[in-house]
């Protein structure tokens, strides 16, 4: 079997460990997640390199350079997912950071090498995205502990039933001088690179992202005998507020989604006395960013004083664009061109990755890999073998690229 056909294998395997008999779900602090965690450790053993599980449950493998305790590159990507997810988001750039060790066992490196495994990228489980990789940045809010998942759970209960000490979750952040940088390989979960027919893109920066709760609070009243001139619909202004956040997005070219609404109490004859929606807001500058959530609360406090409703507002994530490291990025382009595409196409990446965590600590590198009509976060996910090929190829020559330009700046 090729390289990239036995990546492919490995996450088919990943596959068969879901909460789920009907789709995939493997999320933070779960046995799943624990299940993940041994299968990919398997696969760090067999490329050579020593295995551990850190204190937020992230899995990792090292391999020592010249002379242990040298600082390390680091490459990997995340093993959780969201509900009904695809089988490759995540998943792909591990398996992928596993075939290049194992291409590069016999091939002496300036640094050590590691791979990790990032416990919960998605965010699905406890509503805080990136918790694996903002623990490894030393990035921990100790607010967090309180967050609940949907069967009540607490993080710090979920800690210890997965059999971490929260006390300990500190020792998993890793110092600056101990990383010469980070490299991420990941499924594009865009369309930009099948319509260039192109397999690999190398990544500009990472999207800075905002996430906000708003509740919408009215009067619930009988849908009968409530007239029009009395109503204080909070569903009403809640889509009054939808619409208005595609259209501000749309005009200032940013990402914005509402991808959740919760009314209460939710009866077809009483109206809506409380609607609560997400918004997800992406650009590739925070200022663009925080530009068009001005906009918004502007739009949306107007909306609410028109039909006399109460807007609350909470950040509940919050993270800095994070632009690639230029010598990374060359490292990067050096690499597609390496099989045989000589003019790489950039992109800015609208997904967020827990290489914009790691930025915190390190400079960090993406590779994009083309996927099926960008579909992602869905069960139709796809990738082709050949764009695999491709793209481990490519990583593994950015890693010689990275080894060659630590030499020239560090000596022999």
């Amino acid at each position: 079997m090729t390289t990239a056909g036995i990546a492919l294998a490995r996450c088919s395997e990943l596959d068969v460990i879901s909460a789920s008999e009907t789709w995939l779900e493997r999320t933070h602090l779960t046995p799943q997640h624990r299940a993940a965690n041994a299968l990919a450790g398997r696969w760090m053993r067999d490329a050579g390199l020593t295995v551990w599980q850190d204190a937020a449950g992230n899995i990792c493998g090292r391999r020592e350079g010249p002379t242990p305790g040298l600082p390390a590159l680091l490459l990997g990507s995340h093993l959780d997912t969201v509900p009904d997810a695809g089988s490759f988001d995540g998943m792909l750039g591990v398996v992928m950071a596993i075939a290049v060790v194992e291409r590069l066992r016999d091939i002496e490196l300036p640094f050590a090498l590691e791979v990790i495994g990032f416990s919960d990228e998605e965010g699905a489980r406890f509503g805080k995205a990136l918790l694996g990789s903002q623990a490894v940045a030393g990035t921990w809010d100790e607010d967090w502990w309180d967050l609940r998942d949907r069967d009540g759970i607490t993080l710090h209960q979920a800690f210890l039933e997965f059999g971490l000490d929260p006390r300990q979750v500190g020792d998993a952040a890793r110092r600056p001088e101990e990383l010469v940088g980070y490299l991420e390989a990941h499924i594009e979960q865009g369309p930009y690179l099948e319509a260039a027919d192109a397999s690999l893109g190398y990544v500009t920066t990472i999207a800075g992202a905002r996430r906000f709760r708003l509740t919408v609070t009215g009067e619930a009243r009988h849908a009968g005998g409530t007239p029009y001139e009395r109503r204080r619909d909070a569903l009403l202004g809640a889509s009054e507020m939808i619409v208005a956040v595609e259209r501000l997005a749309r005009a200032a070219g940013t990402i914005a989604t509402v991808g959740r609404i919760e009314v209460l109490p939710g009866a077809v004859n009483v109206i809506a006395g409380r609607a609560d929606l997400s918004l997800d807001l992406r650009a590739a500058t925070d200022e663009e960013r925080d530009a068009t959530w001005a906009q918004m609360e502007e739009e949306f406090e107007k909306i609410c004083t028109a039909r006399d409703l109460r807007l609350d507002v909470v950040l509940n994530h919050e993270a800095p664009a994070a632009p690639c490291a230029g010598w990374l990025k060359n490292a990067v382009i050096a690499g597609i061109r390496a099989t045989g595409d000589p003019n790489p196409m950039g992109l800015w990446s609208r997904a967020g990755h827990d290489a914009m965590a790691i930025a915190a600590i390190a400079d960090i590198g993406m590779l994009f890999v083309r996927c099926h009509d960008g579909i992602s976060h869905h069960p139709d996910e796809g990738v082709r073998e050949i764009d695999v090929a491709h793209g481990i190829d490519a990583f593994e020559q950015a890693v010689l690229q990275v080894a060659a330009t630590w030499t020239d700046d560090h000596g022999d």
